[in-house]
């Protein structure tokens, strides 16, 4: 009975007419998504925080063929009620295709293929690759959106643990300076890599030592908990190494170098602690194989005609929706009444919008002082363009000249309707130099289908009712700068300039998106 699976020749009726068909849909859908799933593989081969992605199919082929002799026990038949879930996903896929937002594309991409199981195969055999199908849920690049929180939660400890032993520390943002030198927590600092890649290693140890759900549930929730705090102790280690060494290890690339080997050993440790309540395997399957002929071919190829359908109807769908016929935009900054355009000033610093469909920058006179106004004008949002992108930001973490060392929010009154803005606080030069660099106040927003907004998600939902209401999917940033020493007066007359001018702003991005 075991080896009913082990060759082609030994494969009942009902198996070998399923996977032809389960290999007609699976070519189709692998074909419709071709792009979304490209995206993935090309995320994975830039970055090095997803680069263990390229072994999760493999990984969940070996795990379906650990359970042949389980599936040979089972008649293949196709589950209808599954269109439903399936063409939900499909429909987010269209959302999130139409936002141009990667993660939920690639997440609707991977449900569709791991639907597609039950919807030709069945329930039962669904039902016993239960976790291999899950498991292919690691191959979506997610988790940069954990870049902020998890790099102030790493300043945050670091700080704190030096101020334990002793050591001064002053600190802006993610720099900080303590008597031997200054440091930066940048996006590599963060630890989201160790994060995923042992979640994703810690399930799959969970699934193959433990029986129990209870404990492959607990492992894996410490195996979310253990790296975080590893990395909170690797980066007091690597400052405290370079510390007390006067800068001489722990600096520069090998930092990373016994970053990773303390990483590794802290899971090894781990898996090693958690092997000592490793469970025997499951026996193997006792029960006879099903008889029953399955449902017969023409209603199994009706059900892939189905399956089909709903796979190729959101890219109907985005076919009807897209707009890439607009012309590019021509973006002009205005003429504000009450502050000129200061002749021969630049901007002192740029946002980073990658991709946008134009940008423009202006610096006005306001009084004594001037303010800088950068915008970025988006159309035809896709994948390698969007407003709402984790690269896109107001200053690197990377940059040589400028660093972020506040933000917040306010509000601002304009015209009897209350505007959100972004506030932040740059200063040019390096913390802990000893020369006073210039600090810039700035405001920021969001202009989407008419709208003013500083909520990501909601830029995101403005967009998509923009294109489904046929205004097309037309948004734009815009940050404004002002340089002052006095913190207090510089933001007060900033906020001043926004909300009186702020109109003329949004009366030209009126005008750029009617020029279509």
């Amino acid at each position: 009975m075991s080896a009913v699976l082990t060759s082609p020749r030994s494969l009942s009726t009902p198996w070998r007419r399923a996977l032809a068909i389960f290999g007609v849909v699976l070519a189709l859908l692998l074909w419709l998504y071709r792009d979304t799933f490209g995206a993935m593989v090309g995320i994975w081969w830039r970055s090095e925080t997803f680069a263990h992605a390229f072994l999760v199919a493999p990984i969940s082929l070996w795990l379906i063929w650990r359970r042949r002799d389980r599936l040979a026990t089972i008649t293949p038949a196709a589950l209808p009620w599954v269109l439903l879930p399936m063409a939900g996903a499909a429909l987010v896929w269209l959302l999130g295709d139409l936002a141009g937002v990667n993660s939920v594309t690639q997440l609707a991409a991977t449900a569709l293929l791991v639907l597609a199981v039950p919807a030709v195969l069945g329930g039962n055999v669904a039902r016993e690759l239960t976790f291999p199908l899950c498991f292919l849920f690691f191959m979506v690049p997610i988790g940069e959106f954990l870049l902020p929180t998890l790099m102030t939660w790493t300043a945050d400890f670091t700080v704190m643990a030096l101020t334990f032993f002793g050591i001064p520390v002053y600190r802006e943002g993610f720099q900080f300076v303590i008597p031997s030198g200054t440091w930066s927590v940048v996006e590599a600092c963060s630890g989201v890599r160790y994060l995923i890649a042992s979640f994703m290693v810690g399930t799959l140890f969970a699934y193959l030592n433990y029986r129990s759900t209870k404990r492959r549930v607990l492992f894996g929730i410490v195996s979310l908990v253990v790296p975080v705090v590893a990395n909170w102790l690797r980066a007091v280690m690597i400052v405290m190494l370079g510390h007390l060494s006067g800068n001489r290890i722990a600096t520069g690339v090998d930092h990373i170098i016994y970053g990773w080997i303390f990483f590794g050993i802290v899971v090894i440790t781990m898996f090693f602690i958690g092997a000592r309540w490793s469970q025997e395997p499951a026996p193997p399957p006792t029960r006879p194989a099903d008889a029953t002929a399955g449902p017969s071919a023409p209603i199994a190829w009706a059900m892939a005609a189905l399956v089909a359908a709903v796979l190729a109807l959101p890219h109907a769908a985005a076919w009807l929706l897209d707009s890439s016929t607009a012309a590019q935009p021509r973006l002009a900054m205005p003429a504000l009444e009450g502050a000129p355009v200061a002749a021969g000033l630049s901007l002192p610093s740029k946002p980073v919008y990658e991709g946008a469909s134009a940008q423009a920058d202006q610096v006005y006179a306001v009084a004594r002082q001037s303010v800088a106004v950068h915008v970025a004008y988006y159309r035809h949002q896709s994948y390698g363009h969007k407003l709402i992108n984790s690269r896109n930001m107001l200053v690197s973490s990377r940059d040589q000249h400028w660093h972020q060392t506040a933000s917040g929010a306010t509000e601002l009154r304009m015209q009897g309707r209350v505007v959100p803005l972004r506030t932040a606080e740059l200063r040019a030069g390096a913390v802990g130099t000893g020369v006073a660099g210039m600090r810039l106040q700035v405001r920021q927003v969001y202009w989407v289908d008419g709208r003013f907004t500083t909520n990501d998600q909601m830029a995101v939902a403005l967009g998509l009712l923009g294109q489904l209401s046929g205004h097309g999917d037309d948004a734009a940033a815009l940050t404004f700068y002002m340089a002052g020493d006095d913190v207090v007066a510089t933001a007060a007359a900033l906020d001043r300039f926004v909300a009186r001018h702020l109109p003329a702003f949004e009366a030209a991005l009126i005008n750029t998106r009617a020029r279509r």
